[in-house]
Order: C-alpha cells, then structure tokens, then sequence
C-alpha cells in the first residue's frame, strides 16, 4: 500500500556561474494520512525548499512528490500553507483575508455558507471578536492565526507549514502550537512543517526528518515521536522518552547533519501509536 504523501528521489538544482548548485538529492520520504511530519536542520540546508516543491511553488528538478495518488506539477488548493509571515493583503479585514481563498474554492456554496466557513475557522484560531479587524490593528501572533485559519479555511490533503512560529516570542509561540494541534486533531489533515526548534518539534510531531547539511542535502536521519495524543508540555517534558529523542536531535545537528550519509526508510511506514 502507497503513502498518501510519497517525495521520490527528490532533488532540486540551481543554475550558477560555476555551474550546476546542487541544493538537494536523492530526498525520500513517505507520509501517511493524518501524519504530522516535522523537517529539522541547519538554516540553508534546503527545508524550505523541499517545502516549496511539495507545495508547487518551486519546480522539482529531479524525482517527484505524489499526493493522495496524484502527481503534483504546480500550487494549487489541495495543499494549504502557512508561511513564517502570514503576508494578509493590508486593506482588508482578517474575515475577508481568509474568504478570498474560500471564494476560489468553494465558489459553488452559496455566500452565507462560505461566510460561515471563514467566521468557523477564525473562531476556532481564537479570534471571534477580532475577524473585522484590518492586518495594522493585530499583532503578530494575531495576523498569524489569521494565516492558519486561511490555510485550515481551504479543507486542503495536505496542510504545509514553514517556520509559522519562528517569528514569535515565546509565550505566543507555545500559545498557537497548542491552536494549531487543536485544529490539526478536529481536521486530521495530514502535515509537513519545516522547524529549527528540536522541542517544537517533540510537541507537535509523529516523526522528526533531519536533513544533512547542503549542498546536495538529503535525509540523514527519521526520529519516531511516540508521545501519546492529545499533548500536555509539561507531560511530555517529564516523559522518560523526552530527554533520550531531544539528545539523539542535538546530536544528529551537532555531529550527523555535517555527513551526508542518506537514510533509507523502511519499505512500509510504521505509523506511531498517536496517529494510529
């Protein structure tokens, strides 16, 4: 049986003065539905990029990505994305930012049914008193949950996510890792997110994939994250598993991400006990 999600012999070259920029090779990865997928490594290793071709957003050089049986070769609303900066059209309300993808997409549905849809999701993400509001008059983490409602809003397969807290402090990054699991448990869309914070990935994942270091970056290593579901931080931090996985990740980037030795995944996903 296939994965929902399957990257094969995935690579990504770029031209350049002293020629051929390989920035990735040889990327193998098998997602199954419902999945939450974390992607670590060093800045510049090729996460994002890896992200943008699943997305459709950059064009695969080599290999190729399958969802849900279908080959992908461009963007389109199937897979939803939540970047680092939501980038919402500043003209408009956080409710009308979000219905100007529902509009394309469930152009079919009468307009009280997709204003139900964009006034669901922006409830959900905790801001029912706040959808009337323009992106100057929210704050980061505010217009943040504005993107996830966008993404989520679109019912996509696949729901990709680029460092969506990287840009927040603290207390609103632990705050919107718990909406974003909230919602991903009620939708069970199957996820890829790129982080560079090994515990925000413990949080939130069923697997941790560890890309070497570029150039020619690939899988060096797939970390099962086995914490049960739903999640408490302070439970997880506590659980005996938590210190072994979060030294194997700083070792992994300390020492492994430097060797480009590609990891060969089993021919059969076993899928962790959280998402079975």
């Amino acid at each position: 049986m296939s994965a929902y999600c399957e990257l094969s012999q995935l690579g990504k070259t770029y031209p350049s003065p002293k020629g051929p920029a390989v920035i990735v090779k040889d990327f193998n990865l098998k997602i199954e539905k419902g999945e939450f997928v974390c992607l670590i490594g060093h800045s510049g290793c090729g996460k994002s990029t890896v992200l943008s071709m699943v997305a459709g957003l950059s064009s695969v050089t080599d290999g190729g990505i399958i969802l849900a049986g279908k080959e992908l070769t461009g963007p389109g609303p199937d897979r939803g994305m939540v970047f680092q900066s939501p980038s919402l059209l500043p003209w408009l309300t956080a409710f009308e930012n979000v219905m100007l993808g529902i509009n394309q997409v469930f152009y079919t549905a009468s307009k009280h049914e997709r204003c139900q849809i964009a006034e669901y999701y922006l409830t959900v993400v905790g801001l029912g008193d706040a959808m009337n509001k323009r992106p100057a008059e929210l704050s980061q983490g505010m217009r943040q949950r504005v993107g996830i409602a966008r993404a989520f809003a679109l019912k996509p397969r696949m729901l990709l996510l680029d460092e969506p807290f990287g840009m927040l402090d603290a207390l609103t990054r632990y705050e919107l890792q718990r909406v974003l699991l909230d919602l991903w448990r009620k939708e069970r869309i199957t996820a890829l997110m790129v982080t560079h914070d090994v515990d925000e990935s413990l949080f939130l994942s069923d697997r941790v994939v560890c890309m070497t270091d570029g150039p020619s970056a690939t899988i060096g290593d797939i970390v099962p994250v086995n914490f049960p579901r739903p999640r408490n931080r302070k439970a997880i931090m506590e659980h005996p598993d938590y210190a072994p996985l979060r030294s194997r990740l700083i070792q992994f980037l300390e020492v492994g991400a430097h060797e480009r030795v590609p990891y060969v995944e089993p021919a059969s996903v076993q899928m962790s006990p959280s998402v079975a």
